[in-house]
């Protein structure tokens, strides 16, 4: 009977990605992104070591959003401080600094412990079709269009 191969991170393979975020659903997108970032896409897959891709996605402001989410979903976070409590909506988010919004979905879906960290780290979001990873030589990946 033969066993199924487990990864270690020895002989985990690690390609490039590129995904093009123009005219994408945000929460779609950011799906896709942490699975490959996890490595879940792969058939090697092992919940415990990371032997997932690098993902280099741009275009990062032509994502789109679905419904009312511009001006209803908010982001927060508390200084510390008395009175502390900052929020913005993901429109003055996509506006400021659009990379910020679909890192901050990705990183909501990857796990919340060293693993997830690390995960995090391969990927790279820029505002525009440009990028500084030519050498590593990304592949295009299309991913489908949500509704």
């Amino acid at each position: 009977m033969t066993q199924t191969p487990m990864a270690t991170p020895q002989n985990a393979e690690r390609n490039w990605i590129l995904i093009d975020a123009k005219d994408q659903v945000l929460g779609r997108l950011a799906v896709e992104v942490a699975s490959i970032l996890r490595g879940k896409t792969k058939p090697t897959f092992t919940p415990s070591v990371d032997a997932g891709d690098f993902v280099v996605v741009v275009n990062a402001e032509k994502v789109r959003v679905t419904g009312k989410k511009l001006t209803d979903k908010l982001y927060r976070h508390y200084t510390g401080y008395p009175g502390g409590l900052r929020q913005e909506t993901l429109g003055q988010v996509l506006d400021k600094h659009p990379e910020r919004a679909l890192e901050r979905a990705v990183r909501g879906m990857l796990p919340k412990n060293k693993l997830g960290r690390q995960q995090f780290t391969k990927l790279k979001v820029y505002v525009g079709p440009d990028h500084p990873h030519q050498a590593q030589q990304p592949v295009l990946r299309e991913v489908a269009h949500g509704q």
